[in-house]
């Protein structure tokens, strides 16, 4: 029988100092901010400098998830520089997100969980309007995708506040 807390209850008796696994936690959330802000920023090239055409794979499809597939598979395969690589950068940040996500609610539960939870929500929905841009070219897809992005910064950064802060103790 090992006498070490369960870390709930080491988090919850306010021992001094963040664990091992809060700090992995905290350096988790950071990564997955600074990958948001980067998709933020490379979406805005794509907005100001990147004309997606209106008829490439997938594009109008008559069924919105395979047209979507073939939408993104085109934008990371054979469109413009920025496009791929704003689209792989999606992909990277969503898996990213549920890792998050995943960890948060196995690992501390509460707040932290359910912040992680609901930006792992938004880079989702940012996703899927990110498709329907590709898919129809609506201003408004386009407009969902930064909101949603930019919510899901704001969770980050609760999180990262909630978690504190200083090295992982030993």
């Amino acid at each position: 029988m090992s006498s070490r807390r369960p870390l709930k209850e080491t988090l919850e008796a306010g021992l001094p100092g963040p664990s091992r696994r809060q700090h992995a936690l905290r350096r988790l959330t950071l990564w997955a901010a600074l990958l948001v802000m980067l998709q933020v920023a490379v979406g805005m090239v794509v907005n100001l400098y990147v004309r997606v055409p209106a008829h490439h794979p997938g594009a109008r499809p008559s069924e919105y998830f395979s047209g979507s597939l073939r939408s993104v598979g085109w934008a990371i395969s054979s469109g413009p520089a920025a496009l791929a690589i704003h689209a792989t950068l999606g992909l990277a940040v969503g898996a990213m997100a549920l890792v998050l996500a995943v960890r948060a609610v196995t690992l501390f539960g509460g707040w932290v969980a359910a912040l992680s939870v609901v930006a792992a929500a938004m880079v989702i929905g940012a996703g899927f309007n990110s498709a329907s841009f590709l898919d129809f070219g609506r201003a408004l897809s386009s407009l969902l995708m930064s909101l949603l992005a930019l919510g899901s910064l704001a969770c980050y950064a609760v999180c990262s506040h909630l978690l504190g802060s200083g090295p992982p103790s030993r």
